[in-house]
């Protein structure tokens, strides 16, 4: 494996662009390691508090990379091999082709498109160029959820017979002419409860049929397979700014029940025989986020030089179709 760190270049500075520029600095010392050599973004702003982690830490940080003047200075640098683009979504593919183009992997902030041929074809232009392009579908390697898909994938507790999920937050407070406008956005419904959408398509395969109420900003879908099981996943953004982010998954096996809730201590539980378990971060899985795992991840390939990213854009594609149909159901209501 490459011990030379990979160069990485970031185009946007919001709250997810921070995450990532953090996600990098937690792999330095990884056998595949990354450094920060660039950053990209006209309009910087200040970090504001997003759902799952704070990026406000990662200040010092930021103000000791050069700042490129545009995008295709970023793309000029040959030192950079790897761009990540948390850009609003509405710019993702144009950015991504030009990345490709001038034979940069990428790392693509989810939804990577509202419209999943665009997502297919962006696909398509990575792989005849050699470079890998994964988008940023974080919850397949937030430690908690993984070992939750792995103990369903395995049937480590029978068969899985039902499962919610509940994703809610208020909305949010940034780049609120992007988010609010669900043209651009795709709402809440894209937005945030792509993660579960895509969790569940990860850990129990593509569901046999989807339905939906609410609207853009505040949906509860179910997911049928012809097995029997039934998925419910609730996703809102809340108009109250004091709304407290959640996290919330239970899922009901033939012998156990998986019970996972962010800021509990600890977060996972199973319950069996009448009693329940811990399962302990840096025992029973490893510790960090979703966020980390997946740079690491997408690292790890570059440096083995895999064919193909750990998270396709086909996945994206296929995820965003799914949620495509959600949004046919509540147009039908």
């Amino acid at each position: 494996m490459n011990k030379k760190p990979i160069g990485v270049g970031i185009v946007g500075l919001g709250f997810m662009g921070r995450t990532h520029l953090g996600a990098y600095a937690a792999c330095a010392n990884d056998p595949a390691s990354a450094r920060v050599l660039a950053l990209c973004d006209p309009h910087m702003r200040p970090a504001a508090a997003g759902n799952l982690v704070t990026a406000g830490g990662n200040d010092a940080l930021l103000n000791s990379i050069p700042h490129e003047p545009s995008f295709d200075a970023l793309l000029a640098r040959p030192d950079i091999e790897l761009i990540s683009i948390c850009t609003p979504t509405d710019s993702h593919v144009k950015l991504a082709r030009a990345a490709i183009a001038a034979g940069k992997h990428v790392l693509i902030e989810k939804p990577t498109a509202l419209d999943p041929d665009e997502i297919d074809a962006l696909g398509r232009e990575a792989t005849a160029a050699g470079v890998l392009a994964m988008p940023a579908h974080c919850m397949r390697f937030w430690p908690a959820w993984t070992w939750m898909a792995n103990a369903v994938k395995s049937n480590q507790f029978g068969p899985a017979r039902r499962a919610s999920f509940r994703r809610m937050g208020a909305r949010p407070s940034w780049s609120q002419a992007f988010y609010l406008d669900t043209a651009r956005s795709g709402g809440a419904i894209i937005d945030l409860h792509i993660h579960d959408a895509d969790f569940v398509r990860f850990a129990f395969g593509e569901p046999d049929g989807v339905e939906a109420t609410g609207n853009r900003m505040h949906v509860e879908a179910r997911y049928r397979y012809e097995s029997g099981l039934v998925i419910e996943a609730e996703g809102a953004w809340m108009d109250d700014p004091a709304f407290a982010f959640m996290m919330v998954a239970t899922i009901e096996c033939e012998r156990a029940i998986i019970d996972f809730r962010l800021g509990r201590e600890p977060e996972l539980f199973v319950i069996e025989n009448g009693s329940q378990r811990a399962i302990v971060a840096g025992v029973d899985f490893p510790q960090g986020n979703g966020y980390e795992h997946e740079a690491r991840a997408l690292l790890t390939a570059i440096s083995a030089g895999a064919n193909t990213p750990p998270v396709s854009l086909s996945d994206a594609a296929q995820t965003q179709r799914l949620l495509n149909q959600e949004l046919v159901t509540l147009r039908n209501q």
